[in-house]
């Protein structure tokens, strides 16, 4: 049986559209004429791999069984046809975390590794997008849609990813002026235990904050909608209770009345970390890997001290940096060097 990876495209951007018009127009193609290939590749497969009725369009179960391994074939083709034609596409890195603006740093490190190559010839760009969280973008890289992310990664994840650490960086609490801690010039973690935690989201599925509640005992807790950091930062200063925790060198608005105060004694630290799919053979990986060590090296961002600071992680060895080319976080997550995609 030869499969058409043409009708096997069709597939894939109708399953993960469930509606045949956006995938059409996102293949530049009429509706029907999308319709004819899905048609012709479940004749071919002798299955239905679409249920359609009044409710809509949705997979059915043999479509279930075949939109993984139809996903695995669309990259294998690609990976062939590059492999005889040297033709080459962007690095496609998705960052997430948006509230702490990822992109100030991948935006520093694909830039260094953007350095020199207009004199790689066929050396690729850098397509740099957002994904939604971590669930999210280990879906892309796993079924090929992207090639690297960068943001908080924290287990368990699937088999068949790779990840290192990039940056701990260290938080600041976030308070209204009216809060009573407002004023002092740096806090302990547990000076806010008396506090509101202040969250752009559910809380268990923001791991960091999730982790902080729990260590240092805060238990009052509120919880609102994701509606940028303008919106989360005006809603936090309206209520004295409130504070929340953002990077300590993240820009932050305008906002009337808003406070940034340093943690000290512990100073929690963010993890940012790349992560790819190990099978991913795209050349620019090695290239990004290098600029993330290099600008970690030169910007200091692992240095990690374990009597000052606290990671919600295992931390690494005490008495090392965790800057050096063989540093590990709990033993297993070794920063990035040249040499982890060769």
């Amino acid at each position: 049986m030869d499969l058409d990876l043409g009708q096997v495209r069709a597939f894939v951007l109708a399953a993960d559209a469930l509606h045949f018009g956006r995938a059409a127009e996102a293949l530049s193609i009429s509706q029907q004429a999308l319709s004819k290939r899905v048609a012709r590749l479940e004749s071919l497969l002798g299955a239905e791999l679409f249920v359609r009725d009044g409710r809509g369009v949705r997979l059915s179960e043999a479509g279930q069984r075949f939109l993984g391994p139809a996903r695995r074939a669309l990259t294998a083709g690609e990976a062939a046809v590059v492999a005889v034609t040297g033709e080459r596409r962007p690095l496609r890195i998705d960052v997430w975390g948006h509230l702490y603006a990822p992109m100030r740093t991948m935006a520093r490190i694909a830039e260094r590794a953007a350095e020199g190559a207009a004199d790689r010839a066929g050396e690729p760009p850098f397509a740099l997008g957002h994904g939604r969280d971590l669930p999210s973008v280990t879906a892309a890289l796993l079924h090929g849609e992207i090639d690297a992310a960068f943001g908080r990664v924290h287990p368990p994840l699937p088999a068949g990813l790779a990840h290192r650490l990039v940056r701990l960086e260290p938080v600041d609490a976030v308070l209204g002026a009216g809060h009573p801690l407002a004023d002092e010039p740096a806090l302990r973690p547990g000076q806010l235990r008396g506090g509101v935690l202040w969250v752009p989201g559910a809380l268990d599925r923001l791991d960091f904050l999730h982790r902080f509640a729990a260590h240092f005992g805060i238990a009052g807790r509120a919880e609102g909608a994701n509606l940028g950091l303008d919106h989360f930062l005006a809603e936090l200063v309206a209520d004295p209770r409130r504070f929340s925790l953002m990077p300590a060198d993240v820009p932050l608005p305008a906002v009337p009345g808003l406070r940034s105060v340093p943690l000290v004694e512990p100073t929690p630290l963010y993890a940012w970390s790349l992560l790819w799919a190990g099978e991913n053979g795209h050349p620019g990986l090695r290239r990004l890997a290098a600029a993330c060590a290099a600008e970690a090296r030169s910007s200091r961002w692992l240095e990690y001290d374990p009597a000052r600071d606290w990671l919600p992680e295992p931390h690494p060895p005490a008495g090392t940096a965790a800057g050096t080319a063989a540093g590990t976080v709990s033993g297993t997550t070794p920063v990035v060097g040249e040499g982890d995609f060769g």
